[in-house]
């Protein structure tokens, strides 16, 4: 990729990662990703975040294209993770920077990472800034956003707030910016982006959104290290942090399972009929053709989640037991659920789900639903009024 001017002498020099697939286990549905660099141009010339070192030639190729590498003054790592650190030996041998900004917790994990006691580390930490020339950056740590070592970068001067992994999307794109993707898919990418990474740490996303207020930042473009950056839908994207990292649910359920021979699937279907009809929308995902990470921004937003599958070796399925380790990992709040299945003989899968869901701190509204074999139009009956019973409490719990 050639490198973009976002600013007047501020460049995006990072590279496009078109074959990406597996992103921290979360699928990118044929999207892949970006690793944004930002490169400043004053009378210190600075280089934010990298690539990894795979991407390091596209890196260097786009560096060279704005400047020799050599003239780079300064590096800020604003986050160690080697997706945006890996470059940062081959890089650190090339430039010979001055310094190597980075919060207190990035120094000592960098040095964990790349054995480098050597390199001339610059510790910052909120509040504090450095000048490059004309301009200033200063520094707001970030921390488990999503990182121990995350921070920001804000440039005053341009109203520009590089913002680590904070605000990004998975997409692989010639474009660089907001406004140049179709808008429901770049929100609907930003949705699975928050659901699959930064949901289980909200409680910090609405203390981080509450600190940046009250530092009074005047911000008209926010550059991410992922996907494109933001600069005509900032409003947007803001109110959606704080409308997700708030958690406040929907009338809305969700309902996953795995199947063997479909008796499960039918009771899903049934158990999804019965919320239906008393006014909930609900998503059914069969996990044999929706990946784990394509649940999640269904879940991120309603209030109940219902597991089934049959029992197999006296226990679950293993994309079922994929899917509900996956969900407590990201540990979306205020849930209620319940967990059916089918059975030959033993039929322990139902009551383990249960137990499952509890353990991920969902709340458990209805004793477990199983079936014995092939369900009859009374047993579907019954799924139907079990979905019922669910969407009751969630019509409950859901104001208007």
């Amino acid at each position: 990729m050639l490198p973009v001017e976002i600013k007047k002498d501020i460049f995006w020099v990072g590279s496009v990662d078109w074959n990406l697939r597996d992103f921290h286990g979360y699928s990118l549905a044929r999207r892949g990703t970006t690793y944004n660099a930002y490169l400043v141009k004053d009378e210190k010339i600075a280089l934010f975040d990298l690539v990894p070192a795979n991407h390091v030639d596209e890196l260097l190729r786009c560096l060279k294209a704005t400047i020799d590498p050599e003239q780079i003054d300064y590096l800020i790592v604003n986050h160690v993770e080697p997706d945006h650190s890996g470059a940062l030996p081959k890089i650190m041998d090339i430039v010979k920077p001055e310094k190597v900004f980075c919060s207190p917790i990035a120094k000592q994990a960098l040095i964990s990472h790349y054995h480098r006691e050597d390199w001339p580390y610059e510790v910052v930490a909120t509040g504090d800034s450095i000048s490059l020339g004309k301009r200033t950056v200063t520094f707001l740590e970030t921390k488990m956003l999503h990182w121990p070592d995350s921070m920001f970068s804000f440039i005053p001067e341009d109203k520009l707030l590089i913002s680590s992994d904070a605000f990004g999307q998975n997409l692989a794109s010639s474009e660089r910016f907001d406004d140049q993707v179709d808008k429901s898919l770049l929100f609907d990418l930003a949705a699975s982006y928050y659901a699959n990474i930064i949901l289980p740490f909200s409680p910090l996303v609405q203390k981080l959104l509450a600190k940046v207020g009250e530092v009074g930042w005047d911000i008209d473009m926010i550059a991410p290290d992922h996907g494109l950056i933001w600069r005509t839908q900032l409003p947007e994207i803001l109110a959606k942090y704080g409308e997700w990292s708030a958690q406040k649910p929907q009338r809305k359920a969700v309902v996953f399972y795995d199947t063997m021979w479909k008796s499960t699937e039918r009771m899903a279907r049934a158990i999804a009929d019965g919320m239906m009809a008393e006014g909930v929308s609900v998503q059914v995902f069969s996990l044999k053709t929706a990946h784990h990470s394509d649940v999640m921004p269904f879940i991120m937003d309603a209030q109940a989640v219902v597991a089934g599958s049959p029992t197999h070796n006296n226990g679950m399925l293993p994309l079922l037991a994929d899917m509900l380790t996956y969900m407590k990992g990201l540990k979306p709040q205020g849930k209620i659920g319940a967990a059916f299945g089918s059975y030959g003989w033993s039929g322990e899968a139902p009551k383990q789900i249960s137990e499952f869901l509890q353990s991920a701190k969902v709340e458990i509204v209805a004793d477990p639903l199983r079936l014995k074999n092939v369900p009859t139009d009374q047993d579907l009956a019954a799924c139907q009024e079990f979905g019922s019973k669910i969407g009751r409490e969630v019509i409950a719990r859901v104001p208007e």
